[in-house]
Formats: structure tokens, C-alpha cells, sequence
């Protein structure tokens, strides 16, 4: 007996072989929808938990202009949010749902925000490091086969670029600062290098969705390959701002074209996803009482929309 695949089903196949673009109100499969969910969610909480610890450095920040740097970031990071939680909406997500499910621990957000910022170098860092990790795994994102959700990254991983930029230079003016500042600086690298490398997820022969994701096109490279761009595109760049990278089996293969470098701790990402990590606990009470004490915002805004509503049916009336 032989089965037909649909005409909906077909032309489905036909737009991700053509490299084009899967738009809201085309047919998809039920699969796809849920993978896009789960991935667009877990990146828009990825933004709205980022923004933690970063943000408690604004009120310390050395400068006015240190602290002006710093609060424009964090508001990009809560606006990546807003653009992500938009495209999830297009997919027929619910944004109060999503928050529900974060805040009670049903979804996930990157493992890197589950660690302290411990000075304020662990600023440059972060926007040397995590942001530079962020912009290896998105920059392909702007590709991916759904259409809001690449077009959504454009202007994020610009937003990105721009504070992976900001990040390196506060780390280089700290390495031409005492040799306190350049402790530091070095400090903060030896804590968020491994991090960040856990970043990309799991290794490949590990990774349940990344298959399917390519199939689909939604993601256009492994999560290892994605790794192994950061590594030879970051040894460089800590060459030239002078700190040392904390891998002592980090080297150039000249065979491979790449660097090798040493085994990640998979047992301390496993820990940290599943809810154990150092802050963990931390991230997600501060944004469970930051969505408590904003209920009445909400609820003030749905009134006005409601009375504009009104007055709009009044006059049409």
C-alpha cells in the first residue's frame, strides 16, 4: 500500500530544499512548530535572565561613562527578549505562558547565566566571551528557515556584535591599567572560558535536536562546529589583549587547519542545566518577584487597552 504525502506537506519540503523561508501562515509540521517554540523560548529567556548579571554592576559601575555603557546593554538585552518572545508568538505561543514556564522551571535559558559576576571585569568578559559565543551561535540564526525568527536575529546579532566590541575594549583599557586591573581581567577569563564553551550545547553525538534542527534548516551547523569556530576565532584575540586562555592543551594543528583544545566538563553543564549550578536558584527568584511586583503594569496596560477598545467601537458605532 502506498501513502501520498500531502500537497501542504510538499510544498513544506519544497521551500526548505529551496533555501527559502517558512512564514507564519504557511502549513507546517507539528514538529517543526515545537522545535522552533523550544528553541525561540529558550532564547528569548537566555536574553531576560542575561540581563542579571550584568545589571547588578550598573549602580557600581566606575564611571558615568562605564555606567551608561552598561545600562544601554542591558536595555538591548530585554529588547533581544521582546523581538524573540514576538517571533515565538507567531508560532501560536502564549508570552504569559512562556514567563510561567520559566519561572517555574519547565523551560530553559543558556547555562553561561548561571554564574556569578564576580568584579567588574567580569564585564569585559562577559561581553568578550559570552557575547562573542553568542554571536558564532546566531549569526547563522539570520539564515534559519523560519522567517520572523532570522529576521529577528538581524538586528540582535548587529545589537550583539556591538557589545562584544564594547566588552573587549573595557578589557583592553583594564590590561593597560595596574597590575591589579590585569589580575583581574585574568581572573575573570580562567572563570567564563569554560563557561562559554559550554555555550553551544551539548557535543553533537549527544545532542537530541540538533539533527532534526539542520534537517529543517532552523539551525545551519553543529554545536561542534559552532564551538571550534569560537576557539580559533577568541586565541587570537586573547593574544593580542595579553591574558592566557585557561586550557593548557590549548594549541594550533596545523594538519586540522584549527586548534585542538582540551576536554569540557560535561558533568558540570549536566549539573548546571538541570538546575544546580551556582546561581541557578538566584536567576530564577529574581525574575519570579520581578514578574510578581510587575503584575499591576500589566494589569493597567490590558485596562487601557480595554478602554481604547471602547472608545474605538463607540466612534464607530
Amino acid at each position: 500500500m502506498t501513502t501520498t504525502t500531502p500537497p501542504e506537506a510538499e510544498h513544506f519540503d519544497r521551500t526548505i530544499e529551496r533555501d527559502q523561508r517558512i512564514e507564519p501562515r504557511d502549513w507546517m509540521p507539528e514538529d517543526y512548530r515545537r522545535t522552533l517554540v523550544r528553541q525561540v523560548a529558550q532564547h528569548a529567556h537566555s536574553e531576560i535572565i542575561g540581563m542579571q548579571p550584568e545589571g547588578n554592576w550598573i549602580t557600581r559601575a566606575p564611571s558615568l561613562r562605564r555606567k551608561a555603557i552598561l545600562l544601554a546593554k542591558v536595555q538591548d538585552e530585554a529588547g533581544h527578549g521582546l523581538y524573540l518572545y514576538s517571533a515565538a508568538e507567531t508560532l501560536g505561543a502564549d508570552r504569559a505562558d512562556l514567563t510561567a514556564r520559566l519561572i517555574s522551571g519547565r523551560q530553559k535559558y543558556s547555562s553561561i547565566f548561571n554564574y556569578p559576576a564576580l568584579t567588574f571585569a567580569d564585564v569585559g568578559v562577559i561581553g568578550w566571551l559570552v557575547d562573542g559565543a553568542a554571536i558564532c551561535n546566531q549569526v547563522p540564526l539570520c539564515r534559519s528557515s523560519y522567517g520572523p525568527y532570522a529576521r529577528a536575529m538581524i538586528r540582535i546579532c548587529k545589537e550583539e556584535s556591538f557589545h562584544q566590541r564594547q566588552g573587549y575594549e573595557l578589557l583592553m583599557t583594564m590590561m593597560r591599567g595596574t597590575d591589579a586591573q590585569r589580575r583581574m581581567v585574568q581572573d575573570a577569563t580562567n572563570r567564563w572560558w569554560w563557561p562559554s564553551l559550554m555555550m553551544f550545547g551539548p557535543p553533537d553525538h549527544d545532542s537530541p535536536n540538533t539533527a532534526r534542527s539542520m534537517a529543517w534548516k532552523i539551525k545551519r551547523h553543529t554545536n561542534d562546529e559552532l564551538r571550534q569556530r569560537f576557539v580559533d576565532m577568541t586565541v587570537p584575540q586573547a593574544e593580542a589583549l595579553g591574558v592566557t586562555l585557561p586550557d593548557p592543551e590549548l594549541r594550533w594543528n596545523p594538519e586540522r587547519g584549527h586548534y585542538d583544545f582540551g576536554e569540557i566538563d560535561w558533568a558540570e553543564f549536566k549539573q548546571v542545566v538541570s538546575g544546580n549550578g551556582p546561581c541557578n536558584e538566584q536567576r530564577i527568584t529574581h525574575r519570579r518577584r520581578a514578574h510578581e511586583e510587575g503584575a499591576w503594569v500589566r494589569e493597567a496596560a490590558a485596562a487601557h487597552a480595554a478602554k481604547q477598545a471602547a472608545r474605538t467601537r463607540e466612534v464607530a458605532a
